[in-house]
């Protein structure tokens, strides 16, 4: 049976995250959905690069299935695309070896998190940007970003709940954008992988310390004492979104 990967975008919103869940609408489950018309009935089985929570976004998650039979690629795509509910797009599709899984081979993977500053806030943001209402001090962040570069243990920035217990990873880049308007924030996160909400803390801890209610130079110390509680909140989830993943 060929193995396809495919990437695809999605709007968290109105899903309760990524994975299968008994009750509750979620990508795998739509896609599966689809791929079981497709297959006369036949249940297919997707796996994803990782796991999204709930109001969690993405424009290029990678998934792998194996398909009972060999397809013209734009028509397979064609058909997932226009099958799958329209918060769900299918980007690409490619056959790939029988070894290649979509999580046990990624190497890298980039998330950006958008957070509106704006006053007042966006409506029109308000599933798609992490809404920060108090005064906030962009240079501040800036400087404090490079703390998080290379590998250290950040267990301090991992929410309870994780079966990991390897909390050592490696960020590559941490960067800071703002938009011309000066009211949305977009931060720029890439990385060999990410521990479970590690990317909503490090935001949360980040606007603590934008915010003046955590020192600019308190990173070393807090991914040092690996401990949740000095870190800052969780960001909210809609802010998030899992831009690209790499294999070797």
């Amino acid at each position: 049976m060929p193995r396809y990967k495919a990437i695809i975008a999605y709007d968290g919103t109105n899903f309760n995250g990524f994975q299968s869940q008994p009750d509750g609408r979620t990508v795998q489950g739509e896609v599966e959905k689809t791929l079981r018309k497709m297959n006369n009935g036949k249940t297919i089985t997707i796996f994803g690069s990782g796991r999204t929570d709930a109001g969690v976004h993405a424009s290029g998650q990678v998934i792998h299935f194996d398909y009972p039979q060999t397809r013209d690629l734009e028509k397979m795509r064609f058909a997932l695309d226009t099958q799958t509910p329209e918060d769900i797009a299918v980007k690409q599709v490619e056959i790939v070896s029988d070894e290649f899984h979509a999580r046990y081979h990624v190497v890298e993977k980039t998330y950006q998190f958008k957070v509106d500053i704006g006053k007042p806030r966006s409506p029109f943001r308000r599933f798609y940007a992490s809404y920060f209402p108090y005064p906030i001090d962009i240079e501040k962040i800036e400087r404090a970003l490079p703390d998080l570069l290379g590998t250290h243990d950040f267990t301090s920035f991992c929410a309870s709940g994780t079966e990991i217990e390897d909390k050592v990873r490696t960020i590559h880049e941490a960067t800071l954008a703002v938009n011309e308007a000066g009211d949305e924030l977009t931060f720029t996160f890439r990385g060999d992988g990410f521990l479970y909400k590690m990317i909503r803390i490090l935001v949360g801890t980040l606007l603590k310390i934008g915010n003046g209610r955590l020192a600019e130079d308190s990173l070393p110390e807090i991914i040092q004492k690996k401990d949740r509680n000095l870190a800052g909140p969780t960001a909210h989830p809609e802010g998030l979104y899992l831009v690209e993943v790499k294999y070797e």
